[in-house]
């Protein structure tokens, strides 16, 4: 349940880092390659779409925790495990990003996301 929350409150803080980086604010070297202080629309419409996924991510970890129930068990399951894979997948791409912010904050992030999203599956 811990890890649930955990996972939880980053998603959230992330969504919210995504949502300033759609209404323009100047945060672009850490999100999507870091290539433009500002993004531009297409990667705007990108961030606001992360923030949906957080949200999925969000109600698939508390479903797999029992905090809440709308899932059936074994699509909470599998759709955790799918969570997982893609935390992991992730710190690849955001390792080895040509943008020094992004690798620094994105990386660790990715990696606790990645951690937490585990203990919630295995759980």
């Amino acid at each position: 349940m811990v890890a649930a929350v955990g996972l939880v409150v980053v998603l959230a803080l992330l969504a919210l880092f995504q949502v300033l980086v759609a209404c323009g604010a100047p945060l672009g070297a850490f999100v999507w390659g870091g290539r433009h202080r500002v993004l531009p629309a297409r990667l705007r419409v990108g961030s606001l779409v992360a923030v949906l996924v957080y949200a999925a991510v969000s109600v698939v970890a508390l479903d797999r925790a029992g905090m809440i129930d709308v899932l059936p068990d074994g699509v909470a399951r599998v759709a955790m495990w799918v969570v997982v894979g893609w935390f992991a997948l992730s710190i690849v791409p955001n390792a080895i990003s040509r943008s020094r912010p992004e690798r620094l904050l994105m990386t660790p992030v990715t990696v606790v996301l990645a951690v937490l999203a585990l203990l919630v599956a295995l759980s």
